[in-house]
């Protein structure tokens, strides 16, 4: 697993850069548009990256079940 430099990420949590990365550009996109951006959807987003919620056996296999449509649909788009 990566090691995560803490005091470079969003508050010093323990964030990927990924993660880091959308919140800083969520935060940006709030800033732009004078919103703002310390609201319950930021603290929403980093409690699912702090604290992913856990996929049950029926909920991954119809995630894969959904992804596997998705891919069917776009396979058929290109061939069209």
């Amino acid at each position: 697993m990566n090691q995560i430099e803490s005091r470079a990420t969003f508050r010093g949590l323990p964030l990927t850069p990924e993660q880091d990365s959308e919140i800083r550009h969520y935060i940006h996109l709030q800033t732009r548009h004078g919103i703002p951006w310390d609201t319950p959807e930021l603290e929403a987003m980093l409690h699912d990256m702090l604290d992913p919620p856990e996929l049950s056996d029926e909920d991954g296999k119809s995630l894969g079940d959904s992804m596997a449509a998705e891919r069917s649909v776009a396979i058929g788009e290109d061939a069209a």
